[in-house]
């Protein structure tokens, strides 16, 4: 069992890289900048990392390049790759408890979701690519028997990918593993709150038995070293992970440079809709408060729009309320806590300002909207829910990214699907009902990637996550993410 003194004693002897891994190799910033990596359960500076810009993007990307043009990797047999994620996979749970601190240590999260829930799955994630690798097939179209036409998948040669800090880990893995399991190489920038994950990722990879230059780590700022490599001429594909806003960055980026492929998940504002008909009211209410309120409600998916029908809304909330108060933050490294700390103090004022523009424009707070104070950090916000929330609200329409819910009323089955497809965004919803036609109906109305009947945020490796809109465009996860990182060819032999 891990104890909090367990965690705070492997804390105090964590190493911490402060390099980008290019060609296996550490590199540091050029310039001679670095940032802070700030642990903000503390406030306390882990260490300065290299702040990377355009000169260490071309040394990655000229890495990676060689490695796909010269190198093994993308000629490999695919029982070969398969076998070298694989044991990346093992590797990741061989370090499950150092993984999982970083991330912890890094941007908030309590180790305990990091060690039961990120770090796992990550592995699985590659390890559900390296064992798809050898049983993919590729085609023979439907020809005159004077010619053979092949449909062929190959690698699209140089991957950028760019991931934020609500999941360090497990976002690169959901880019990575499949980038590497097509055969290309990739150069990837984590996000500047959340580096360490990732660069301890890349060594785990050259164990494994990478191939130097294929996995490039490069920490940076977005403006410098994100900049960088989505208006570099050599990357072949741009995946991304992060706001709505920066995304459009990257397709103008793309535009402006090598008009490179751009796969986007971005922002999310997803609906929860509760029915009258739903028998597990209870269950419910704990799946709501767990949509929005898991991870500190830093989650695309998160359910930050709940509707319930009429008839059963007060007592639905009052529900809500009492599991709410489970998730009070605390110390990341206590075992005992459900929730931790908000990224950083720039994102925690964020969230208490849209806390304070809710109750200016007439919501009704209901509980929490208040900054706690840990181990000389205040940057924890307790659970909180608004009720009365009107469409037109901030509320109801701009992401947060904290742990605040909307709670709105509604009539009837077509109010409830306006209301939920309100938004510019579409990247997933909820839906409680015991009705099956109701489900299935509403289901399919739903302007979204997911649906959770019953549930909230399915998600598994074996299925598409991602959405439309401004939510953006490419899924993550399944055997459908291969798209985004391979191209088809055509070969058709005319038979003499």
């Amino acid at each position: 069992m891990h104890t909090k003194s367990d965690w705070q004693q492997r804390a105090a002897r964590q190493r911490f890289i402060t390099t980008a891994l290019i060609e296996g190799r550490p590199v540091s910033a050029s310039s001679g900048e670095t940032f802070d990596a700030i642990n903000p359960a503390t406030n306390q500076r882990l260490a300065q990392v290299a702040a990377c810009g355009d000169m260490e993007i071309d040394l990655a990307v000229a890495a990676a390049r060689k490695a796909f043009e010269q190198g093994p990797w993308a000629r490999m047999a695919p029982a070969e790759r398969k076998r070298v994620l694989l044991r990346l996979a093992e590797l990741m749970l061989a370090n499950r408890e150092e993984l999982a601190l970083l991330d912890s240590l890094n941007m908030g999260k309590p180790v305990m979701d990091a060690y039961a829930i990120d770090v796992p799955g990550a592995a699985q994630v590659f390890a559900w690519y390296g064992e798809a690798l050898d049983k993919l097939y590729d085609q023979v179209a439907p020809t005159a028997a004077s010619a053979v036409a092949m449909i062929t998948r190959e690698a699209l040669g140089v991957v950028g990918a760019v991931v934020p800090w609500n999941f360090p880990l497990d976002m690169a893995a959901w880019k990575v593993a499949p980038a590497l399991a097509a055969g290309n190489s990739v150069v990837l920038k984590p996000a500047e709150q959340s580096p360490f994950s990732a660069l301890r990722l890349a060594e785990l990879a050259l164990q494994a038995g990478v191939p130097e230059g294929v996995f490039n780590v490069v920490p940076g700022l977005g403006e410098t070293a994100g900049r960088a490599l989505g208006l570099h001429p050599d990357v072949d594909c741009l995946v991304f992970t992060g706001s709505t806003q920066v995304g459009k960055y990257f397709m103008q980026y793309a535009a402006q440079s090598n008009l490179k492929q751009v796969w986007l998940e971005c922002g999310g504002k997803s609906p929860n809709l509760v029915f009258d008909d739903c028998r597990d009211l209870d269950l419910a209410a704990e799946k709501a408060a767990f949509g929005i309120f898991f991870n500190q409600g830093e989650v695309c998916s998160a359910n930050s729009r709940l509707y319930v029908h009429r008839s059963i809304h007060d007592e639905f909330v009052e529900r809500l309320v009492r599991k709410a108060r489970e998730w009070l933050p605390g110390d990341p490294l206590d075992p005992a806590s459900r929730a931790g700390a908000i990224v950083d103090a720039t994102q925690t004022a964020r969230i208490e300002a849209a806390i304070g523009q809710g109750r200016e424009e007439g919501a009704r707070l209901l509980c929490g909207g208040e900054r706690l104070s840990v181990n000389g950090s205040q940057n924890f916000i307790t659970p909180t829910i608004f009720t009365g929330v009107n469409p037109g609200m901030t509320l109801a329409r701009e992401e947060v990214f904290g742990p605040v819910l909307a709670v709105s009323a509604f009539d009837d089955e077509e109010q409830a699907i306006a209301l939920a497809n309100d938004s510019v965004y579409g990247l997933a919803a909820s839906v409680w009902s015991d009705d099956l036609n109701r489900a299935h109906r509403v289901a399919r109305r739903l302007k979204v990637g997911t649906v959770s009947v019953n549930t909230v945020d399915a998600l598994d490796v074996s299925v598409p996550f991602g959405g439309g809109r401004q939510s953006g465009f490419g899924p993550d996860l399944s055997l459908h993410s291969f798209d985004k990182y391979t191209q088809l060819k055509t070969t058709w032999i005319q038979l003499r």
